[in-house]
């Protein structure tokens, strides 16, 4: 059963600004993020985990602030999905357990993650890690390496004599340290955490994307690229998900040009016209006389 209309646009009216605000919120969070992110460098495992002891405090500040961007988009995701429900019977609400779980599961593998590489570079930098590869291996490598590209490894580790040492002191240390990431209990679990998120943050936007453009909340092109960021989040690029809430914030604060679709309005489903449908309004527009026929929807 429907709620009551009304009802409905109360609410969105009510809750239109914080959740505008919750979005551009979550959006300036995640660039502050990935700039302290950045002051990470190093080209192997050893110097980005001693990059990392160098710059743990924003490592930590990092992803924390990740972490509560995440939080934020609980905002702009439970509001479309209330917005779709209420315009269709046909939207299971019991789903909204996924759309709740997905920020949670992304802010709690942020902190997790954060954590678990601080704590890894303490045990590398401390001299506790151990490698898997062998001195033996690893000049093995190291000599393949020299053979399969001579001008690539003068590069890496020089043309001297000591060459073939630094290679593979390098490689012994970058084992080191992936070995240091990968015995830390918070790894695993800030992958599956991760997995789960991203898992939940694709159904949300895939789902409710899909009937807002259904009951006329979100236009066609909107909808779908909504939908596209949704597989974009499996492919492990959350980041652009938020070029999409950018738009989504601004559509709530009713900041888009051209003003929101009538559905949002109207507090029914209101479903955008197929392009045959389209077509066959224009035409029938066409051969109306002036003042007469339809007014297509765009």
């Amino acid at each position: 059963m429907k709620p009551d209309t009304q009802a409905v646009l109360s609410r969105e009216r009510f809750w239109a600004t914080p959740v505008a605000l919750c979005t551009f919120g979550a959006v300036a969070l995640l660039v502050v993020s990935t700039v302290l992110a950045r002051s990470v460098s190093g080209d192997g495992d050893a110097e980005i985990l001693r990059s990392i002891y160098d710059q743990s405090t924003k490592i930590t500040l990092s992803g924390l602030l990740q972490g509560a961007s995440f939080l934020l988009l609980l905002a702009p995701l439970l509001y479309l999905f209330r917005a779709v429900e209420a315009r269709s019977d046909r939207v299971r609400g019991q789903l909204i357990g996924l759309v709740v779980v997905a920020p949670l599961f992304l802010a709690g593998s942020s902190v997790l993650t954060a954590v678990a590489t601080n704590g890894a570079a303490d045990e590398f930098v401390a001299g506790r890690a151990t490698a898997e590869l062998t001195v033996k291996e690893a000049a093995e490598e190291c000599r393949t390496d020299r053979s399969d590209d001579a001008a690539a490894f003068r590069d890496d580790y020089g043309g001297g004599r000591g060459s073939l040492a630094v290679c593979q002191r390098t490689k012994v240390e970058d084992d080191e340290a992936a070995n240091a990431v990968a015995d830390q209990t918070g790894t695993s679990i800030s992958f599956g955490l991760g997995l789960g998120g991203r898992l939940g943050l694709a159904f949300a936007l895939l789902y409710c994307c899909l009937w807002a453009m259904r009951t006329g909340l979100l236009t066609r092109f909107w909808g779908s690229l909504g939908m596209a960021m949704g597989v974009a989040a499996l492919l492990l690029l959350i980041q652009l998900t938020f070029v999409w809430f950018i738009y989504f914030g601004l559509l709530v604060a009713g900041w888009v040009p051209g003003g929101r679709p009538p559905a949002w309005e109207s507090g029914e489903a209101e479903p955008w016209p197929t392009p045959g449908e389209q077509a066959a309004a224009d035409l029938e527009e066409e051969a109306a006389p002036e003042g007469e026929g339809p007014t297509p929807r765009g």
